[in-house]
């Protein structure tokens, strides 16, 4: 099977780990991991690393999300979306103005405090475990940001709207903090993410529809990569080096795309193979001061190896 990372739209009901073990299956590999928890009941896309495309899984857990929301007002449940039981139910008193203002009121960075129904550990345990448990941990807030949210339409008690949010946080929370705000409790009643970073889910593939993986539709490691950190090619005689976990010189650089120092770039051979994610130990612009003085310095440290 080939390695890389599959785009997978989630239907409503099984967990991501259910989907993770779908994809197992359905790969006949057992080195399969996701980037990023979708809720049961959500659905929309999931990243699923499938063998060496696990190693990239990190570099997609911070990127920005988009999600399609339906949030019903005027209830309250313990999980703060459809799947949890009704606690509180108010009268919906405020206007469509009063709602756009409020919800608009969102936007930037605020603290969130997770909900207790989350995937979140304290103390190593997850909290919809020691919640089921009956324990209430009062978890501290955490500052996540809203980049951008736009309302879709107002059909009472529901609210359609799309929202684009930071790593780590929780659509559930802000429906909830939204409904706080305007006075009446609110739920997340229908959630699709529907990007993360710049994979959107056109495309995506429900692993519960089919009986075998197309490769095709499998992202190849030297794809997700250059879509987050500059490209740098290496001579053939650098390869098994750099596989062993030794750093790059001066004289193995074959060409380069400007990068910083200190930043992540992606190693290639000559063919176009991703060789190992490194670590810029100088900027590129002083590549061409150090091979006039004839200094062949090390330049990139491997921290991931692809071999």
């Amino acid at each position: 099977m080939k390695n890389g990372i599959l785009k997978v739209n989630k239907p409503s009901g099984p967990t991501s780990h259910d989907v993770v073990n779908r994809v197992r299956k359905l790969a006949s590999i057992k080195r399969v991991g996701h980037a990023g928890t979708l809720d049961p009941f959500a659905r929309g896309l999931l990243l699923v690393g499938i063998g060496k495309g696990t190693r990239l899984l990190e570099y997609l857990l911070h990127q920005r999300k988009t999600y399609d929301v339906v949030m019903r007002l005027g209830v309250i449940t313990d999980t703060f979306d459809k799947e949890g039981k009704v606690i509180e139910e108010h009268d919906v008193r405020a206007s469509e103005e009063e709602i756009q203002e409020v919800m608009k009121s969102f936007i930037g960075e605020y603290d969130q405090v997770p909900p207790m129904y989350s995937s979140k550990k304290y103390k190593g345990v997850r909290l919809y475990e020691l919640a089921r448990q009956g324990k209430v941990i009062n978890m501290p807030p955490k500052r996540v940001k809203i980049h951008s949210l736009r309302i879709l339409r107002i059909n009472f008690p529901d609210v359609h709207f799309i929202v684009e949010v930071s790593e780590g946080t929780y659509i559930r929370a802000l429906c909830r903090d939204i409904g706080m705000k305007l006075g009446c409790g609110a739920i997340d009643q229908e959630l699709e993410r529907t990007s993360i970073g710049p994979f959107s889910l056109e495309n995506a593939v429900d692993v519960y529809d089919v009986e075998e993986i197309d490769e095709s539709k499998i992202l190849s490691l030297e794809e997700v990569a250059e879509k987050f950190f500059p490209k740098v090619v290496v001579s053939k005689n650098a390869v098994e080096r750099i596989l062993n976990g030794q750093k790059a010189k001066v004289s193995d650089l074959i060409s380069f795309e400007t990068f910083e120092k200190g930043e992540l770039v992606m190693v290639i051979d000559e063919s176009g193979r991703l060789l190992s994610i490194s670590m810029s130990e100088r900027k590129s612009s002083f590549i061409s001061t150090l091979k006039s003085q004839k200094r062949d310095e090390a330049i990139l440290h491997p921290k991931k190896v692809f071999n």
